[in-house]
Order: C-alpha cells, then structure tokens, then sequence
C-alpha cells in the first residue's frame, strides 16, 4: 500500500541514485572504482522502480551512464572523476534570463523572449595519461511568447521554443607534454583552441540543434571530445618522453 515495496527499494539504492530519483541531481568527486557501485545501482532501477514520479530522466543511462562508463575506462585506480549532474529540467527559474520584447510585424502584435541556460552535465576527469579531461553539456533554449491576431479579430496568445545543446570539452596535458598539430581540421561545426604552455590546455566546443536522442547526443559529445586528443602523438600518452 501507498508504494511501500519501491520506496523501500529507493531506499535500498546508492545514495547518489537515490538522489537521482528524488531529487533529480547530485555532484560529487569520488576514486573510479567507488563509481561502480553507483553505475550498478543504476542499473536495478527500471526493474524495481515502476512508479512515475520516481523514473529517471531519461538522460540517466541515456548519457550520464554511457560517459561514466567511457572516462573511468580511461583512468588510473587512484584518478578522481567528479560529476555535477543536474536532470531538474531548463524551467527552474534560476536558469531562465530576463524578458525583452522582440520587433514583430502583423499580424503579431507584441512578442517577449528569453534565454534559459541549463547546464545538465559537468564531468571532470583525470585521466591516466597524466591529462585532465573536462566536460560540460548545457541546453540554450530560446523561449518566445507572442500576441497574434487572426483576420477575425481575435486575439490568441501563443508560445514556442527553441533548443540548441552545447558542448565543451577541455583537455589540461601533462606537464611538458608532447603536442602535435593534426594532419586535418576538425568539422566545421567544432571550433578548436589551443593555449600552449607548461601543461598545454587544448579546448573543444561544439554546438548543434536540439534536443538530440540519447545514442546522438553520446555521439556529438565523443565527436567533440576526440578533438583534444588529436593534438598528441598516436601511439604515445600525453606525457613526454625523456
């Protein structure tokens, strides 16, 4: 009664789970063998959670749990991975930007828009190569309300929305590492800069339309996160050779 079998299974999962599904984020740093423990208790939810209000969003093993998987792959025992996860969704109103009205011709008669920003992943990991890896995936999305009046007359009030994903990836080298131009450039649609240096800092952003499935946002995200890596030697780690 009253769903006690599933919150008493919610009370079973890992913490950070458990805030997934009740509070809708976390962030912590943790070791990468203690995220384990988190990606298997992620994995019990859609056999034992059935009720609405306490399914993941979607993005859960979507995206957070495939880029887990892929970044404590490539990490030493000791290497921390700290994730600020965020599925609470862009209408919090700390995430939306001021109202300004819009030019409009007829039969619009008057138009608001703003901008919500809504930074919904955020991974930094250290890498085994002696890099640092960081990544962030954020939702711009464009909010219009408009007054319309049809030929009758009658006014209608209406609303649309549109959503473009960001990605940026930055990538801190080893001290002195190797660097190397790649042989080609990247498409057009990632913009690569890159900051030489002691420990060089290769940065990748990306931008494309919105929002994406699950396995094409993972894509996009390993798209622009190959770039940083193109810049050292195939075959080598970051770290140079005496």
């Amino acid at each position: 009664m009253f769903w006690r079998k599933q919150k008493a299974a919610i009370e079973r999962f890992h913490p950070l789970h458990r805030a997934l599904t009740l509070e809708r984020a976390f962030s912590v740093s943790l070791r990468r063998d203690d995220w384990e423990p988190v990606i298997q208790s992620l994995a019990r939810h859609t056999a034992e959670v059935r009720r609405g209000k306490w399914q993941l969003n979607r993005r859960v093993p979507g995206v957070l749990v495939p880029m887990l998987r892929i970044l404590v792959a490539d990490m030493p025992p000791h290497g921390t991975l700290s994730v600020a996860a965020d599925m609470r969704g862009h209408r919090l109103p700390e995430k939306n930007g001021p109202q300004h009205d819009v030019p409009v011709r007829p039969p619009i008669t008057s138009m608001k828009q703003w901008y919500a920003m809504d930074p919904w992943l955020r991974m930094r990991a250290e890498l085994r190569d002696g890099s640092v890896l960081e990544l962030s995936v954020t939702d711009r999305v464009r909010h219009r309300k408009y007054r319309k009046r049809n030929p009758r007359g009658k006014i209608k009030y209406k609303s649309k929305s549109k959503t473009v994903q960001l990605v940026q990836v930055t990538r801190r080298l080893a001290k002195d590492a190797a660097v190397q131009r790649p042989g080609s450039p990247p498409p057009q649609w990632v913009r690569v800069r890159v900051k030489p240096g002691k420990r060089t800092v290769i940065r990748a952003n990306g931008k494309f339309p919105g929002p994406l499935e699950d396995q094409a946002m993972i894509d996009q995200i390993l798209h622009v996160s190959t770039e940083p890596f193109r810049w050292t030697p195939p075959g080598r780690t970051a770290r140079r050779t005496p």
